[in-house]
């Protein structure tokens, strides 16, 4: 099983380039760790390699997962979220403490977040929603990440219109969150909500627009129409 990584970080070297790793940094305030490939090939490279493991059982794969999370690569990290995403028939609920562990010990930043949560954990929470009181208690979290992850892995769930009650209960324990990254992550999930559910989510930013910050309150509003943006961005 140890050969697979072996080959997918020689081809991920082979593809290496040092333009592209400053041109991914560009995107983050924190340092990143990156070979330097392209996403379109990671996912190509994931793909094409997970086919030769597809028939082993869910626990070699979620090890296979670690040791690329380990390494704390972008590109390796891509490939750990896709292969643990295409296993999603196979979820079961002890595999929520796995998940957790992922975020809370090799999310580093919002691109990894983004893309663990949104798939992975946000497809699992639709097939046990048992679990969304979980994402509650992690808006408590003292870690950033996994302060983002509460909100951003309901993501896909919220653009169906699902969980809109707890959409809110969330929002509401991140609501003056200090940080623009956590403020960013409960914003666009307003943002997607209302997608479904436009009136909720405009009463819920105007009752609360006077303590929410500006960036959340912003990302909420962005899809609404003219007239709703203005009223919600007008001082009292």
């Amino acid at each position: 099983m140890n050969n697979i990584i072996t080959d997918i970080r020689r081809k991920l070297k082979q593809n290496a380039d040092k333009k592209t790793i400053k041109s991914i940094q560009k995107f983050f305030k924190e340092k990143i760790k990156a070979h330097g490939v392209k996403t379109p090939l990671v996912v190509k490279i994931a793909k094409e390699h997970f086919q030769h493991i597809k028939h082993k059982p869910k626990k070699d794969i979620f090890t296979l997962c670690e040791e690329f999370l380990k390494s704390a690569y972008m590109e390796e990290s891509f490939i750990a979220y896709d292969w643990s995403r295409s296993l999603h028939k196979h979820y079961e609920p002890k595999d929520f403490k796995t998940f957790e562990k992922w975020v809370k010990k090799h999310v580093t930043n919002w691109a990894q977040c983004d893309t663990f949560c949104n798939h992975t954990i946000g497809t699992f929470i639709e097939k046990y929603p048992q679990f969304i009181k979980e994402l509650k208690i992690w808006t408590k979290s003292k870690n950033r990440w996994v302060r983002r992850a509460s909100a951003v892995t309901l993501i896909l769930p919220a653009r169906k219109g699902m969980f809109l009650k707890d959409i809110f209960e969330i929002a509401d324990s991140l609501l003056i969150d200090e940080d623009d990254m956590v403020q960013k992550g409960y914003g666009w999930l307003l943002k997607v909500a209302s997608h479904k559910h436009q009136k909720e989510v405009f009463d819920y930013v105007m009752k609360n627009k006077d303590v929410m910050p500006r960036t959340a309150l912003r990302y909420a509003i962005e899809k609404m129409p003219e007239k709703m943006r203005a009223k919600a961005m007008a001082r009292n």
